[in-house]
């Protein structure tokens, strides 16, 4: 239960996104470097302010 809870809170916010690109960059591009965690939120910030279309951001 607890289980399961962690991961919809985890989908909720988004904060399962960092995982799910590592998964694709390893399964697609295996030779891609890994960004860190702290590079591909700046990397996902960048493009959401380039786009709003991206995401909501208010500030």
């Amino acid at each position: 239960m607890v289980r399961g809870v962690r991961w919809y809170l985890r989908e909720l916010t988004d904060e399962s996104a960092y995982d799910r690109h590592v998964a694709h960059l390893r399964r697609d591009h295996p030779a891609a470097k890994v960004p860190t965690r702290r590079e591909f939120e700046r990397m996902r910030t960048e493009r959401q302010e380039r786009d709003p279309r991206q995401g909501f951001r208010c500030c």
